[in-house]
C-alpha cells in the first residue's frame, strides 16, 4: 500500500475541508476514496466537489462495509463518533477520531476498548498539537526548566459566536444533539493541549453558565477551578461573548514563569529556584535574579493535514501517533467533570469522574435518551 485509501463520514463544514484538503494532494500519503452522508442534498454537494473520483454512500455502515477505504474520518455529530470508531475498528479499519472522541466517558471508554484488541492503528483529531509553539511549551514544561509548577492559568475567550451561528444548525448547542456547547465544540483542543503541557487533575470544580449571552440551552460562559496530584492549582476560563478576546495560557513554577499568547513564547527565568532561594535568603524582602527570553519557535504548523499525514505514517511506515486515540478521553475527562459540578452544586468532582452518574444526568437533560 503506497497510500492509505480515506472515507469521510458526514460532509458538513469539517467534512468538506478534509475532502477538499485531500482531493489537493495536501496529504501525500494519504487519497479520498469515499463519502457518505445521510442528507442526499450533502452528497450532492460532494459529488459536485469530487466527481467520480469517489464512491458515495447514504450511510456510514455502507461506506465502512464497501471495500473502498482503509480507514475512516468521522465529521458528523459528536455522540456517533465512538459508535462508528467500533464499528470501523471491528470491521478491520483504521480510525481517525474527530473532536471530541464522544460527548460521555462510558461511551469513549468502550471504543477504547475495542481499539486496544485491535491491530488497528486509532487516532483522534487534536491539531494544535502540530503547533511547533505548544510542542515548544510542553517540551519545556516536561523538561523540567519550570521547576515544580505552582499555577497554570488559560483564558481564552477569543471563541466569539454570535446568535447565527446557533441559529444555522437544529443539532448545534443542545443537549441531544451535540452533548453541550462552548466546552464541547469550541475547548476540546484547548483542554487537549492543557493537559497534554501541565498533565491531568486530580479534582475539578467549576461556576457553569448556560444561555447567559446565547439564546441556547447549552453553556457559553465557564470558570473552572483544577487542582492536581501534586497539590497546584489551576485556573480556566472560557466564552463566547467577549470580542477582542483573549488567548493566553500563563503556567509557573519554582524556576520562573512561561507565558505563551500572540504566537509567542516568554519565559521569566528565576536564575536560582525560589524553593531553594527562600531557604538561604534571610532578610525581610527579597527577590532571585530573574531574566526574560523571548523563546526561540521553529518549524511549520501543519494542523489538520499534519495530523492525518501522521496517522497515515502509522499505517504504512509504524510512526508513533502525535495524537494517540486513547488520548481522547482526557480533555473529555475534565469537560465532564466541569459539568457534572455544574449540576451537582458547584462542589469538588474527582478524576476519574462517576461516568454511570454523568451518564444518567445527561440522559436527563437530552430528555430521556440520546441520539444514538
Amino acid at each position: 500500500m503506497e497510500k492509505v485509501r480515506i472515507g469521510i463520514i458526514g460532509f458538513g463544514h469539517m467534512g468538506s475541508q478534509h475532502s477538499n484538503a485531500l482531493l489537493a494532494n495536501k496529504v501525500d500519503n494519504a487519497v479520498l476514496t469515499a463519502i457518505a452522508d445521510i442528507d442526499p442534498k450533502k452528497l450532492e454537494k460532494a459529488k459536485a466537489l469530487a466527481g467520480d473520483k469517489v464512491k458515495y454512500f447514504n450511510s456510514a455502515e455502507e461506506l465502512m462495509d464497501s471495500g473502498e477505504v482503509d480507514a475512516v474520518i468521522p465529521t458528523c455529530p459528536h455522540y456517533y463518533h465512538p459508535v462508528y470508531g467500533i464499528y470501523a475498528l471491528e470491521h478491520g479499519l483504521h480510525y481517525l477520531c474527530e473532536k471530541p472522541a464522544g460527548v460521555y466517558t462510558n461511551a469513549v471508554k468502550k471504543m477504547n476498548e475495542v481499539a486496544e484488541k485491535s491491530d488497528r492503528v486509532f487516532g483522534v483529531m487534536f491539531n494544535q498539537r502540530t503547533n511547533p509553539l505548544y510542542q515548544k511549551a510542553r517540551d519545556l514544561v516536561q523538561g523540567g526548566e519550570l521547576g515544580r509548577i505552582l499555577h497554570c492559568h488559560w483564558l481564552i475567550s477569543s471563541w466569539f459566536r454570535p446568535q447565527s451561528y446557533y441559529d444555522n444548525s437544529t443539532w448545534r448547542a443542545t443537549w441531544k444533539g451535540e452533548g453541550g456547547g462552548l466546552l464541547m465544540n469550541q475547548n476540546p483542543h484547548n483542554l487537549d493541549l492543557w493537559q497534554w503541557i501541565c498533565g491531568m487533575p486530580s479534582r475539578v470544580k467549576a461556576d457553569v453558565y448556560y444561555g447567559k449571552y446565547r439564546n441556547i440551552e447549552v453553556e457559553d460562559d465557564v470558570y473552572a477551578l483544577m487542582e492536581y496530584p501534586d497539590g497546584h492549582i489551576g485556573t480556566y476560563i472560557t466564552t463566547i461573548a467577549d470580542e477582542p478576546g483573549t488567548n493566553r495560557l500563563e503556567i509557573s513554577g519554582t524556576r520562573g514563569k512561561l507565558v505563551i499568547e500572540n504566537d509567542t513564547i516568554t519565559f521569566w527565568r528565576c536564575r536560582e529556584d525560589t524553593d531553594d532561594f527562600q531557604k538561604r535568603f534571610k532578610g525581610e524582602i527579597g527577590h532571585p535574579e530573574i531574566w526574560k527570553c523571548e523563546i526561540p519557535v521553529k518549524g511549520t504548523y501543519t494542523s489538520h493535514c499534519g495530523i492525518i499525514k501522521n496517522f497515515c505514517d502509522a499505517i504504512l511506515k509504524g510512526t508513533p501517533l502525535l495524537a494517540p486515540g486513547s488520548d481522547g478521553i482526557k480533555s473529555l475527562e475534565i469537560i465532564n467533570a466541569i459539568f457534572l459540578s455544574s449540576w451537582t452544586g458547584g462542589g469538588w468532582v474527582d478524576l476519574p469522574i462517576d461516568g454511570d452518574k454523568y451518564e444518567e444526568l445527561l440522559k436527563e437533560k437530552c430528555g430521556g435518551s440520546f441520539c444514538c
